[in-house]
């Protein structure tokens, strides 16, 4: 349940991490200070949160990931 905030290390977006976090705002506010992004795109899957990091002209820098935990199924004893 945490947000994991990746920088772009030369090769890969989710190159490098940068921190963890339990809620976005905080992710975000590391992001602004360790990334330097411009523009924020967030994407919502099935299993995961994703919000990609990027430069004014559309380059990737970074992104947070968040994969929300799976509720388990009650056990009934």
């Amino acid at each position: 349940m945490t947000w994991k905030v990746y920088k772009y290390d030369g090769r890969y977006v989710q190159g490098e991490l940068v921190s963890k976090h339990r809620t976005q705002k905080a992710a975000l506010k590391k992001a602004k200070e360790s990334v330097g992004h411009i523009r924020e795109v967030e994407e919502i899957r099935p299993d995961e949160h994703l919000i990609w990091l990027d430069a004014d002209d559309g380059t990737p820098m970074g992104v947070i990931i968040h994969n929300p935990a799976k509720a388990r199924p009650k056990k009934i004893s």
